[in-house]
């Protein structure tokens, strides 16, 4: 992979994984309700250790390429496709077409951060 494909594709893939963890910590314990909640924030700080782990060089590797608002908002729309795909097939909730608009606007608004200024 050529070096700057690489520089502007691995804080990518890094705050895909990053958010993959952090999804987890924060939703995944709604499947365990009986769990009590000391429990669930203790395990939820052990699972985001290693997003923090992921994102932190993520973000300051990916300023070498992107601005913060530009990271920002491929965060954003990063988090929101990880947790649809989380929504579906982890917590077996559906996505309705309300969902996906608002997530659509969101991602609009990252479209527009990328954009050069005019």
């Amino acid at each position: 992979m050529p070096a700057d494909l690489t520089a502007r594709a691995l804080p990518i893939l890094m705050l895909i994984a990053s958010n993959v963890f952090m999804t987890f910590a924060w939703y995944g314990h709604l499947r365990f309700k009986a769990v009590p909640l000391a429990l669930v924030i203790g395990i939820s700080w052990l699972i985001a250790l290693p997003e923090y782990l992921i994102a932190v060089p993520a973000n300051r590797w990916g300023s070498a390429v992107y601005s913060a608002a530009q990271l920002k908002a491929m965060q954003e729309v990063i988090t929101l496709s990880v947790f649809v795909g989380f929504s579906i097939l982890y917590l077996g909730q559906k996505i309705t077409t309300n969902h996906l608009i608002g997530f659509a606007l969101i991602a609009a608004g990252a479209w527009f951060v990328f954009k050069a200024p005019a």
